[in-house]
């Protein structure tokens, strides 16, 4: 196999993939990248079983094949070299021997046989709009439970309904729901609901960022992998397991009080006091008394800090406990000015919308503390 390729394209679909390459996988042909030379074109996989992405960019063939080279290392090297055609040479042995200007290299790949084949994608189900989804994910993925033992929990609940899409993601101590409202056109007119893993997310959102206004993908389904196709880019993931929670049941239906703030005074109060909370339960108190509201947090053997917040609130006095990651979770996600805090008394959920939303399209509910 050889073939010409323009360096900037190789390190932009290379830089794709990154995430998806094994650093220390018990099977050493996954952390290599799948390079297929055809035609007038270099097709460039990676995968990790659980996670594939394919690629590809113009390129001169001179002669088409097949072979596969550390991914990581192939990335670290052709990002340094200057601007221009690299040429790639793969030889008998499987060693590639990249030259570009006066710089030479070889380096030690692996045979094309060992790498694991990527399913087919099956026929489209809908065309979603692809920075709308990748605004929602930024909107659930730091809700996603950490913990490896929750696998259902492990991702988020993706929708794909006609009238639009919504996702979901909870780790039992809080939970992030956000919907699209944008028109979708499912080939069967039937709903599709599947569970999205964290790491499927986080590459979706690159593919978003490298995406024109307006893109869409093409999205698919089967019984163990979800399909995403963005132009002549591939991502694909093996679907979750088990069943969601019932989230429906979660959302509070009515609440008693209600406090609107601005969201930068907010934050930066929850940025500073925090400073002064358990550094694993991050714990603060935040109390709602007439026109005001204060965060305190304090450790024995640290120190203390008290802020307060002028609003415009006349409902009963209420003293509440909460992760105040959680909340700046929340605030850094959203971009409007205002957020309105949802709560009932001290021991019920507290709900967090973006001030304005009375579409309930961006909920996000937390379970409060006791402290």
């Amino acid at each position: 196999m050889e073939f010409k390729i323009n360096r900037s394209d190789l390190v932009r679909e290379l830089g794709l993939s990154q995430g998806v390459v094994e650093r220390k996988s018990t099977i050493p042909i996954l952390s290599n990248v799948l390079i297929e030379a055809e035609e007038d074109r270099v097709v460039l996989t990676t995968t990790d079983l659980e996670l594939g992405v394919r690629t590809s960019c113009p390129a001169k063939v001179k002669k088409a094949g097949t072979g596969t080279i550390p991914s990581k290392k192939l990335m670290d090297y052709v990002r340094l070299l200057p601007e221009g055609e690299i040429t790639v040479k793969f030889a008998d042995n499987q060693w590639a021997s990249l030259t570009c200007g006066k710089s030479r290299t070889r380096i030690a790949g692996m045979s094309r046989e060992s790498y694991p084949e990527l399913p087919e994608m099956p026929a489209t189900i809908a065309q979603i709009p692809v920075k709308a989804l990748a605004g929602m994910i930024q909107r659930t993925i730091f809700a996603i439970s950490a913990e490896e033992s929750r696998f259902t929990l492990n991702g988020a609940l993706l929708l794909v309904k006609p009238e639009g899409l919504v996702m979901v993601s909870t780790d039992s101590h809080r939970l992030a729901t956000v919907e699209a409202p944008v028109a979708i056109e499912l080939e069967d007119g039937k709903p599709f609901r599947a569970l999205l893993p964290r790491k499927a997310m986080n590459e979706l959102v690159k593919l978003a960022a490298e995406s024109e206004d307006g893109a869409t993908l093409s999205f698919s389904g089967d019984d163990n992998h979800l399909f995403f196709r963005l132009g002549e880019r591939l991502l694909l993931s093996r679907k979750l397991t088990g069943n969601f929670p019932d989230f429906e049941r979660v959302l509070p239906k009515e609440h008693a009080n209600s406090i609107t703030m601005s969201r930068d005074e907010l934050r930066g109060s929850l940025e500073r006091v925090m400073q002064f909370a358990d550094e694993r339960s991050r714990a603060i108190k935040f109390r709602a008394n007439d026109g005001e509201i204060t965060l305190h947090s304090s450790l024995s053997e640290t120190g203390e800090s008290e802020e307060s917040l002028s609003v415009e609130y006349t409902g009963p006095k209420a003293d509440i406990g909460f992760n105040a990651q959680y909340l700046l979770d929340f605030l850094r996600a959203i971009d409007e000015p205002a957020v309105t805090f949802f709560f009932k008394d001290a021991g019920a959920a507290g709900e967090l919308r973006p001030a304005g939303d009375t579409n309930l399209k961006y909920r996000y509910v937390v379970m409060p503390m006791r402290i």
